[in-house]
């Protein structure tokens, strides 16, 4: 559940940039290489008499459903006084309704819902979730359930809980570094009567004087079925789908006809310009223009055009000011789509040192030049193979966010038409780089505003004057609404789901190629992608005996210049074949990916053959990336969760073992700083070679078809050398006692909590069973940690516990981000349900290990829909010595679960041993948690280092 500050990109934007960014030169002879995109998102729709729109796609390639419920309301439809009305309605929607009082979640988790969740943004309001087929009665229910039953379960207890639960969302955005741009974008770019002046989210002040009558007259108007677009993808027809939402919907009576607001792009008439100051490492520049709204060609070009200034490593931007110049870490441009007013943002991070006016005027230079000449031909072409092949992969996945069903949904609800993403396609397809130009000096030569966020104090952006909100005045109901008799008994509950689909796994087919290498292949024929993970030993843990960091920074080096072609090169060579592919580590191994058409085959596998075996570490990135990677460390000690993570680590496991490193791998400003080029050549020489790897391919190809292509550009790869030898992970003791370290983060509102301690490896044999025990304690939405501190207390926004895999001994962790003035009664509550669960003293019960084994196992049909989640599956196999038939014997081995073994695992933690980790205001957060008697408190920096001076 969240509020997205920002609305997503339009259903196809979304879909394309999640995969690429941005355009570069090409040759002609590569824009030849562009997709076809003759894929598409079949539909039917029908609409029901009381007004309810329902979008069909069938899918038979898994036994799941995605049901995605889409509310044309969102912030902008607030009037003054009752901003954040949308928001906290969508959380008090997840709250029960008349006939299923509790938690909206269990219901889902007892029969394996997978990406289910709600959010709500400027313009609407959704929820979704995918289902086994066999489940879709419950769901449908329990969608028509609150739609229809919701009002009689709202009470002020329900209100004021979660307000509560808003409010520490809200803090928690505001606590992260820039955390508050878009509530000061949002108030420069549009006036105060605008729609989207105030942020989606709303002040503190609306959200404390919302009464239950306010709320109840906000469901009234908004919430009815004429007001909503269902859409049902997947293991579905049409005949089944009218049948089942008419028999759940049909009686629901219609609310009144809400107008939508006139679209009002609101361009500015002259630039204009602000500073923020905040506890950030570096100065962000925003510029920032109101373009064409949602559904119109001209944003389709903008997004278009935005990808040519800035959406690539070979772009305008990124290499003027990234490659060049070197002025920047970041730098990206992107159109926004949103129903009345999108936004046109260019945003740059700047190197230290740099005056930011510096990079606004190379910012203006390199927009007013492509403004004058536009995009040549070969950069427009590359811009449509990007988009193309996004849309590509963004169809595999028929729900979640920004699946099938999104797409869909958001195309009905802003034009009508839910296959508009077929427009926006036929817009990439023909548009000439003089119709991007006339699109663009439209609306680029208009008016601007530019936000500074320089480093300093946090500045708290004041909120708006309370205003006294005007009475509701609801319109009469459209006489041409009607109902359907009901036939539901809804007394009983919701239907109670009986039979589940089997879990369905694909066949590995092995080979091993002329290099040694063993090739693992799982055919997935959905759409023509294949992707490969070339799975390595080494990782974060190989840095142990050389430079922190160095694995991660190898690995990501590979794919900035490999043999003949340069890092803008060989970018231009990825997105002019629509492919995708790069190297990155982690804890105990390394992988290169690539994600390739199949009509590109060929010469994406040499591409990637290229990078594997001929990265050019040239001294000139190194230099660049270093600079950049340093900024990002930065920044990682200026977020709260970066800076614990960071620390934690080496104080579970002391100095001089192989996880004793910040868990992001990225090593420590010094160590970075003293990398050379022969490093990263040693360590690619060491760990990125044939011999003892493993090759995954999952994808539209054949064994028979892909180990010759692969032997073409890889048989003859011959490792330099003996591999070393595998990092030595010891064992290491848990402390004696509890440990409470606290980090100061001047000016916090909120304080983040981690508790931390080592527990066995991954390939233990109990460790199935630990992680049961661990969702009952705090891996679930419904566990115990997040009901007792968000949902009870209203202390905080979520928290949640998690053990991470590692073939040593693994970390397990808890953590809450919480309200500032509650910290020391967090933490008092988090060590209390620790210590209870851990020693027996409450012990998981019956019921709460039946709901954990029905979420593991029946979520799991749905749970391979992606190539990317057999993929990784296939890759814990290959990491932690797996039997190929490991899904299902770790199915049984939940199956087979009592609630005694999981009391066993859970006396695994022992929270006389917990180290305590706290990021907040000093100030407030020390003399509090010191009186709790905790732990020996030492306060420490964003390093790890003691600081001086304390008790």
């Amino acid at each position: 559940m969240s509020a997205s500050s920002r609305p997503r990109l339009a259903a196809l934007a979304l879909a394309l940039a999640a995969t690429f960014g941005g355009v570069a030169a090409l040759t002609p002879a590569a824009a030849m290489a562009a997709p076809k995109t003759t894929v598409d998102i079949p539909f039917e729709e029908f609409t029901l008499p009381n007004g309810l729109r329902v979008v069909v796609h069938t899918d038979r390639k898994a036994p799941i459903v995605a049901v995605n419920l889409w509310y044309h309301v969102g912030s902008k439809d607030e009037p003054a006084g009752r901003t954040g009305f949308a928001h906290l309605f969508e959380h008090l929607m997840f709250n029960g309704s008349e006939n299923h009082r509790g938690e909206y979640f269990e219901p889902f988790e007892l029969v394996g819902a997978t990406d289910m969740n709600g959010t709500t943004n400027s313009d609407r309001t959704n929820y979704f979730q995918n289902v086994p087929t066999t489940a879709l009665d419950m769901a449908l229910w329990m969608e028509s359930d609150r739609m229809g039953h919701l009002l009689g379960a709202i009470d002020q207890k329900t209100l004021d809980e979660q307000r509560g639960v808003v409010q520490n969302e809200k803090r928690e955005g505001e606590n992260q570094p820039y955390g508050q741009v878009w509530d000061a974008l949002g108030r420069a770019l549009y006036p105060k009567t605008h729609p989207y002046h105030h942020s989606t989210i709303g002040s503190m002040t609306d959200l404390d004087a919302a009464s239950l009558d306010d709320v109840k007259g906000w469901f009234r108007t908004w919430y009815g079925p004429n007001n909503a677009v269902l859409v049902l993808a997947g293991d579905i027809d049409v005949a089944t789908a009218k049948e089942k939402v008419t028999k759940y919907f049909g009686d629901i009576p219609a609310t009144p006809t809400m107008a939508q607001p006139q679209v009002d792009v609101a361009p500015l008439a002259k630039s204009t310009r602000s500073t923020m100051t905040d506890k950030v490492p570096q100065a962000r520049v925003h510029r920032v223009w109101n373009v064409a709204q949602a559904g119109t060609p001209d944003l389709d070009k903008l997004q278009l055009f935005a990808q040519v200034l800035g959406g690539s490593k070979s772009s305008r931007l990124d290499k003027r000011l990234l490659h060049e110049e070197k002025l920047v870490d970041n730098v990206s441009a992107a159109a926004y789509s949103m129903q009345l007013s999108s936004n046109f943002v260019i945003t740059a991070d700047v190197k230290q040192g740099v005056d930011p006016a510096k990079v606004e005027a190379i910012i203006d230079e390199e927009l007013q030049k492509l403004l004058k000449d536009g995009p040549t031909k070969a950069e427009l072409e590359q811009a449509r193979t990007v988009f193309k092949a996004g849309f590509v992969r963004g169809i595999e996945r028929i729900g979640g966010s920004g699946g099938k069903a999104d797409a869909l949904a958001e195309c009905t609800v802003y034009t009508g038409d839910p296959g508009c993403f077929r427009d926006s396609l036929k817009i990439i397809d023909t548009a000439s780089a003089r119709d991007l130009t006339a699109v663009a000096n439209n609306w680029l030569t208009k008016g601007s505003h530019t936000l500074v966020v320089v480093p300093g104090d946090r500045t708290l952006v004041a909120e708006d004057p309370s205003v006294t909100p005007a009475p509701m005045k609801l319109p009469a109901v459209d006489p041409r609404f009607t109902t359907t008799a009901s036939t539901v008994d809804r007394s009983a509950g919701p239907p109670k789901t009986s039979q589940f689909p089997d879990l369905r796994f694909p066949s590995l087919q092995r080979e091993t190629l002329k290099n040694g290498t063993t090739v693992i292949l799982a055919e997935r024929h959905d759409v023509p992608v294949v992707q490969m993970s070339y799975e390595f030993a080494g990782g974060f843990s190989a840095d142990q005996g050389r430079k922190l960091g160095t694995s991660s920074f190898a690995m990501g080096m590979m794919d900035e210049g490999a043999g003949e072609l340069d890092s803008l090169a060989f970018g231009d060579r990825a997105e002019s074949l629509g492919a995708n592919l790069g190297a990155g580590a982690s804890l105990d191994g390394g992988k290169a990916y690539l994600s390739a058409l199949k009509q590109n085959l060929d010469p994406s596998v040499g591409l990637f053959a290229k990078m594997l075996r001929e990265p050019r570490f040239d001294q000139k990135e190194i230099d660049r990336v270093k600079a950049s990677w340093v900024a990002g460390i930065k920044q990682e000690k200026a977020r709260p969760n970066g800076a614990a993570m960071r620390v934690l680590p080496p104080l579970l496991y002391g100095a001089g073992h192989a996880y004793a490193i910040p868990f992001s791998g990225s090593g420590t400003e010094a160590s970075i700083g003293a990398l050379t080029r022969d490093d990263l050549l040693a360590f690619h020489r060491d760990w990125v070679r044939p011999d003892g790897a493993t090759l995954i391919v999952v994808g539209d190809t054949t064994l028979k078809e892909i180990v010759p292509l692969l032997d073409k550009h890889l048989g003859d790869w011959k490792p330099a050398g003996n591999a070393p030898a595998r990092p030595q992970i010891g064992e290491v003791a848990r402390p004696a006692k509890p440990r409470v370290y606290l980090i100061d983060q001047p000016g916090a509102v909120q304080a983040n909590i981690f508790a931390g301690e080592v527990v066995p490896s991954t390939k233990d044999a109990d460790s199935v069973r630990f992680d049961i025990a661990n969702s009952v304690l705090g891996g679930e939405f419904s566990s115990r940690l997040n009901m007792n501190l968000r949902e009870n207390k209203h202390w905080a926004y979520g928290a949640y516990s998690f053990s991470a895999n590692a073939l040593g001994q693994r970390p397990w962790m808890a953590f809450a981000p919480v309200q500032i003035d509650k910290t020391a009664d967090s933490l008092k509550e988090l060590n209390r349900e620790i210590t209870d669960y851990a020693t027996g003293k409450a012990p998981p019960k019956p019921e709460e290990v039946a709901k954990i084994q029905a979420t593991e196992i029946l979520s799991l049909p749905g749970a391979f829909e992606t190539a990317s989640s057999v993929m990784g599956a296939i890759s814990g196999i290959v990491r932690y010595d797996r039997p190929d038939d490991y899904v299902f014997k770790r199915k049984a081995q939940i199956e087979a679960l009592t609630p005694e073994q999981v009391k066993a695992a859970a006396s695994t933690i022992d929270p006389d041993a917990l180290t305590w980790v706290v990021v907040g205001d000093l100030k407030q957060i020390e003399k509090p948690v010191r009186a709790l008697k905790l732990g020996d408190v030492q306060v420490l920096d964003a390093d790890g280092n003691a600081v001086t001076g304390t008790p």
